[in-house]
């Protein structure tokens, strides 16, 4: 059994009644501590008791909130599962939609089939026809021609006949023309072969003469100085180079001889070593020209090569140049994109395309989407920005739009703009955002294009997905890599492998195939920044200028090397000219040297020469003369030869002409024009047929009025409706793959869940509404237990001060529910400094029992028992506290209707008689 105590006084919770002890008593009188008395105090009055039941519903309701509440997070599972069946729900009754669409189309393609045949068959129609009226022209043309060809036949028989009697006349002319010419030629060469001899010989003659005078001076000479030595005349005379002196005979005689013959000996001896010394300058001079042109041919040739080496570096250069043009234009466009991104995916001609959308706009069902690229962005930096450019390039400056109407109004717009060909994509706006699951894609660490891209229009991420295929490409770092990847990992759901560097590899079936980077393609644009590209191109650029520098460096070089060589070319042309001559100048030097020697058997001919030379020039002059008097006499039988031959090659060069355009027109007319009719009605027979074959087969898939309902075939052919059918087809067994549920079996799935999320949610609800009126009342009580602490406070101070006021003692209770804490003071009348004692401990015992049963009584007139007790509780007092204190107590006992047992040792018979008050003496107790 559980007791509270305070200060002499105890309370039993579950049998309540009050009891005062003696121990109890004189701990609160001892004790000095506020918050102990707080204790005592707020036990005694019961509001421990109330907080702690109100703090255990507190707890218990926290703790029923956190139960609601996990119970109401235990099905936000269900609730997901209920959000994926309601898209897979959405998408299954999409793709029954794709199911009706591609139906049908496959309906339309049928129909569509037998009218295209019909407009081929008009159109077969009208070429017919049109091929047909070029027949009579044709035909025209021929006839004109041959009767051309006719007259001109005639006309050359003519002229070959004319031509024919002509040549009889003037073959004898021709012949003799020709006869008088073949030996006017022979004549007019034999004059000069013998002009030419009559010089030479007249040279040799020259000098034989000038060597005969010096003979002659040398002999006159000899003779001189011989006379003045002898004093004898002597009479000279010469003779073909022998000279025969006339003399008496004496000693003089034949020693003249013998110094001539002597001197003419040695001439021979001269002229040999002459003609040795001039064949030897011959033979070096021949070989230092053989020499020379060696060199000249090996300069040639390195003078070819320097040539090439420059047309090399000149090639070479205008490429740096060429490299440098392009990186410059690449960082015009590079800063032209940070001013507007969306330049990059089509220039500026794609802020024309915008701004004519913008004013056509009230022309779209819905707006269109684009370019592409505009609404892209890669995750985690610029890593895979190139090869998610090779992965999807070709996606990034097209436009979605919402139909086919729209298509055409975007392809007006963009000829408004001048931007040409702009890329478009059909797509369904309406669609929600594909969830794609984990086992659609491939199994493999390396980043899928999806995954390195962000977007906020979920349309262009299903546009990524349905036409790019961007979920199935996989981006690796390297070639290697790309390869094991691609064709030895076997992953599912893989389509193409990207590398770094530009390398596109997949396989189709057993044939692998890999794509060398294009270098033609545009990168960074996905970029978020274009600082490192600029610096990258900047690096580029300069790294080109250098080495067109050095080029030119080496260009300048070469050409210098190259004018080096011109020259040496030209001085060795001028050494070999040189030596050319030289060499002719010692060949004909050494020719003069061999004619003079043999002069002596020629001089002799000189006379005949100079008779045969001037009889052929008679019989030249002769010949000339007879020459052209027969080409006078046959002058105008040869013209008119000459222009007859002409008119008949003119003649014959009409007929050939006008043969040929004959020959034209009859190609034409067999080639193009009745072989193409035969042609087109062949084809008009079969169009038919399978015009024919067409229409049953679309009858047996559905009658025309069904198509007609649907709108008829209007604006679409079958290649357009073909490749929608393929596209749907794709989707459809796409999106057949990703779920293997019907749609009914998921609705009824659907409805089972959300009636067990309602029921629970139902039910959480009627917890969270009895929670809430829990806390509701727990509020309402701590209000009126705060209140009520409020109010017992004021009493408990009340009540003390009129309990002490009955002995002329003041005090107060100072309580603080904050601070936890009771203090007790009391003003004693007797005290003349009027001060207040704050602690219980300076009174005297007397005072501080008569105070502690103050505070006791005020705490009974706030707790309610049905039995209360004391048990010497005036030990201390003297007799008139005590007789003051029983007086009390009767009183407040009386006043308060409870029972009260007061236990005291000291004499009770002061204690006022009454009815409901009874005394009980007990016996002293004995001395043993």
């Amino acid at each position: 059994m559980a007791f509270l105590g305070l200060a002499g006084w105890q309370i039993d919770v579950e049998n309540p009644c009050v009891i005062m002890s003696q121990d109890k008593s004189r701990e609160f009188l001892h004790s000095g501590n506020d918050k102990d008395k707080f204790k005592f105090f707020y036990k005694a009055s019961l509001l421990q008791q109330v907080s702690d039941l109100l703090q255990n519903i507190d707890e218990h309701l926290k703790s029923a909130n956190a139960l609601v509440h996990e119970l109401e997070e235990s099905i936000k599972p269900m609730l997901k599962e209920l959000d994926e069946l309601q898209g897979k729900i959405k998408n299954m009754e999409h793709v029954e939609e794709i199911s009706q669409r591609v139906q049908q189309l496959k309906k339309k393609l049928a129909w569509s089939w037998v009218y295209d045949v019909d407009k081929q068959l008009e159109e077969q129609r009208t070429k017919i026809g049109r091929l047909k009226d070029r027949i009579p022209a044709c035909q025209a043309k021929i006839d004109l021609q041959l009767s051309v060809v006719e007259e001109l036949m005639e006309r050359i028989s003519k002229k070959k006949a004319q031509i024919a009697c002509m040549m009889e006349n003037t073959s004898e002319v021709r012949r003799m023309k020709d006869e008088l010419q073949q030996t006017l030629s022979l004549a007019t060469k034999e004059k000069l072969e013998l002009e030419e001899e009559y010089g030479r010989k007249g040279n040799q003659l020259q000098k034989m003469v000038k060597h005969v005078r010096l003979l002659e001076q040398q002999i006159q000479d000899i003779h001189e100085q011989h006379v003045k030595n002898t004093q004898v005349s002597v009479l000279p005379d010469i003779n073909n180079r022998f000279l025969v002196l006339v003399f008496p005979c004496s000693v003089f005689s034949i020693l003249c001889f013998l110094a001539i013959t002597v001197i003419t000996l040695a001439e021979e001896s001269e002229i040999e070593e002459k003609l040795k010394g001039l064949q030897c300058e011959v033979d070096a001079t021949a070989s230092s020209l053989a020499s020379l042109k060696e060199e000249e041919s090996a300069l040639l040739e390195s003078l070819n090569e320097g040539s090439s080496e420059i047309r090399r570096i000149a090639d070479e250069i205008e490429d740096f140049e060429r490299k440098r043009r392009e990186i410059e234009h690449s960082i015009r466009e590079i800063n032209q994109h940070q001013i507007n991104k969306v330049t990059a995916f089509g220039g500026d001609k794609v802020i024309n395309l915008l701004r004519a959308i913008e004013r056509h706009q009230e022309r779209f069902k819905k707006p269109p989407i684009g370019p592409i690229g505009a609404h892209l962005t890669l995750v985690n930096g610029d890593t895979w920005a190139f090869a998610v450019e090779n992965a999807i390039g070709r996606l990034l400056n097209t436009f979605i739009v919402a139909n086919h109407k729209d298509a055409l109004v975007l392809r007006g717009c963009a000829r408004e703009a001048s931007y040409g060909h702009v890329p478009i994509v059909i797509y369904d706006f309406a669609r929600p955002r594909l969830d794609i699951r984990p086992h659609m894609l491939p199994q493999t660490n390396h980043p899928t294009t999806l995954s390195v891209l962000r977007t906020e229009n979920h349309i262009v991420y299903n546009v990524l997905v349905d036409m790019g295929d961007a979920e199935r490409q996989v981006l690796v770092r390297d070639y290697d890599m790309g390869k094991a990847v691609a064709f030895e990992q076997r992953i599912l759901n893989l389509k193409e492998v990207h590398t770094l560097d530009g390398y596109k590899m997949f396989s189709r079936g057993s044939v692998q195939t890999i794509l060398p980077p294009n270098r033609k393609l545009r990168r960074g644009r996905l970029c978020s920044s274009f600082d490192g590209q600029i610096n990258d191109l900047q690096r580029d650029a300069s790294h080109v200028n250098e080495e067109a520098q050095q080029r030119r460096r080496r260009k300048r070089d070469a050409e210098g090397r190259l004018q080096d060589l011109q020259e040496d070319l030209q001085s060795v042309k001028r050494r070999r000219m040189n030596a050319e001559r030289n060499l002719m100048s010692k060949k004909l030097a050494l020719q003069d040297v061999k004619n003079a020697y043999g002069a002596e058997a020629n001089a002799s001919s000189a006379s005949n020469l100079q008779v045969r030379m001037n009889e052929a020039e008679a019989k030249a002059n002769k010949l000339k003369v007879s020459f052209e008097n027969l080409c006078e006499s046959a002058k105008g039988e040869i013209d008119a030869f000459d222009k007859a031959e002409n008119d008949l090659i003119k003649l014959e060069q009409a007929l050939h002409d006008e043969e040929a355009k004959k020959a034209h027109y009859e190609v034409i007319m067999n080639n193009k024009v009745l072989s193409l009719i035969k042609e087109a009605e062949e084809h008009y027979h079969d169009l038919e047929k399978n015009r024919l074959e067409s229409c049953r087969k679309a009858s047996i898939i559905c009658p025309e009025s069904e198509i007609e309902a649907l709108g008829g075939c209007e604006g679409s052919n079958p290649e357009q409706l073909s490749a929608q059918l393929t596209r749907l087809n794709q989707r459809l067994q796409h999106e057949s793959q990703r779920y293997s549920e019907s749609i009914d079996d998921l609705r009824m799935l659907y409805e089972k869940k959300e009636r067990k999320i309602l029921k629970k949610k139902k039910t959480y609800k009627a917890f969270r509404e009895k929670l809430h009126a829990c806390e509701t009342a727990l509020g309402l009580r701590r209000v009126k237990f705060d209140r009520n602490a409020s109010f017992l406070k004021r009493q408990l101070t009340w009540q003390f001060n009129r309990h002490l006021g009955k002995k002329g003692i003041s005090g107060n209770i100072k309580l603080s529910y904050e601070e936890k804490t009771l203090s007790v003071e009391v003003k004693m009348p007797q005290d003349a400094s009027s001060s207040t004692v704050r602690d219980t401990r300076g009174l005297s015992g007397g005072e501080r029992s008569f105070s502690t049963l103050c505070f006791a009584l005020a705490l009974h007139e706030l707790t309610e028992a049905p039995f209360r007790a004391m048990d010497e509780f005036d030990v201390f007092m003297d007799a008139v506290s005590r007789k003051i204190s029983l007086d009390t107590l009767v009183d407040f006992a009386l006043a308060l209707g409870s029972q009260w047992i007061l236990i005291t040792p000291h004499d009770i018979s002061m204690v006022k008689q009454g009815e409901r008050i009874k005394k009980q003496q007990m016996a002293a107790p004995l001395n043993w």
